[in-house]
């Protein structure tokens, strides 16, 4: 009886034995397959992004893109393989164009998922925004459009729509700036962007300042507009101080600007390099040499550095300059006419010498 029992149990663990020997290698090829599959989607979602430049590439969705833009841009962004995968993953996580607008740097090391992850939360880049050496408003709405989602037209009427109502002409409107490298969302409305930049121009007018140009009998626009003239008559950042001195002594002493670069301005012509009498002629509130005081406003978008010039210029007696015959960039100034124009003959003659017309 006892090995009977023993033989009946060998004959039931057979069938069990029998049965992993058959199906070991499809179990195995099962598990493998499953193996695999998980690699490719963890392949497929979290392979790192490798730009070939070291900042990065920027992946601009704009307003009303549709799905198919989308996929558009992050291939010509990304490439095409990384490109479809952060496509087919921001599809499966929302599929919103109106939501992603915006712009993305995508760095390297960066995964799939992650870029696909942010681009469907919304979660923009800033951008910097820059724009030094500004003349005109037409120059500066370029500028801003140039490097934000609005159009050069979109933004000067944003301008028109929040400018008057802080206090500002239309000529004074180059005073509501100040040249400098701010960070916006790409996207961003062209009013909301007016406003927070006029928001850091108040931030310069503080009390102090204020109190300076109290002082000398100017408002903030004022200051902005002599400023402006400085930085158009001289190019050396050393001399601002003295030449905003002599514009100041010339203000208060009731004498005309007489400032080329206000002519200039109102010729519409920056490339001049002398002033004829053609152009002392021209009829305009900007020409210096034919209205007293200053012009209705700046004629560029002024610095900082330039507004501190005239607030903090050093007492002089001066209230005649002139360019320099050695053509340095600096200017001889003086106290008389008489001297002045002994300054302005030497100057003239270089010209001639050097056939500038």
């Amino acid at each position: 009886m006892a090995a009977t029992e023993k033989t009946r149990k060998k004959k039931r663990k057979k069938p069990a034995d029998t049965w992993l020997r058959r199906h070991s290698l499809g179990v195995m090829t099962a598990i493998i397959a499953i193996l695999v599959g998980i690699g490719s989607v963890l392949a497929f979602a979290f392979i790192p992004y490798t730009s070939g430049r070291g900042e990065g590439d920027w992946v601009y969705v704009p307003h009303g893109a549709t799905p198919a833009q989308v996929k558009d841009s992050l291939k010509s962004s990304l490439g095409s393989s990384m490109g479809t995968r952060v496509y087919i993953m921001w599809k499966l996580m929302g599929n919103n164009p109106d939501k992603t607008e915006g712009a993305y740097r995508i760095g390297f090391g960066q995964t799939a998922l992650g870029i696909a992850r942010r681009m469907a939360t919304g979660r923009q880049t800033p951008v910097q925004v820059r724009f030094n050496g500004t003349r005109t408003m037409p120059m500066l709405a370029e500028r801003i459009a140039s490097q934000l989602q609005c159009t050069p037209e979109e933004f000067m009427d944003a301008c028109y729509e929040v400018l008057p109502a802080r206090g500002f002409s239309a000529a004074a409107f180059p005073a509501a700036f100040i040249p400098d490298t701010y960070e916006f969302y790409w996207s961003a409305s062209p009013e909301n962007v007016v406003k927070r930049l006029l928001d850091y121009r108040d931030n310069f007018w503080t009390d102090e300042r204020v109190a300076k140009a109290k002082a000398l009998g100017l408002s903030k626009v004022e200051v902005a507009t002599v400023a402006s003239i400085i930085e158009e008559e001289t190019a050396k950042k050393d001399e601002r101080p003295m030449v905003a001195r002599l514009y100041l002594n010339r203000l208060q002493k009731g004498i005309r600007l007489q400032a080329d670069p206000t002519v200039k301005f109102a010729v519409g012509d920056f490339s001049l390099r002398r002033i004829r009498g053609e152009h002392l002629k021209k009829s305009s509130p900007y020409n210096t040499y034919l209205v007293s005081g200053l012009p209705p406003g700046p004629i560029r978008v002024p610095t900082a550095s330039a507004m501190d010039d005239v607030l903090n210029a050093p007492h002089h007696n001066y209230i005649y300059m002139c360019a320099k015959e050695d053509f340095s960039g600096y200017h001889n100034f003086a106290t008389d006419y008489a001297t002045h124009q002994a300054n302005a003959r030497r100057y003239q003659k270089e010209l001639n010498r050097r056939n500038i017309k």
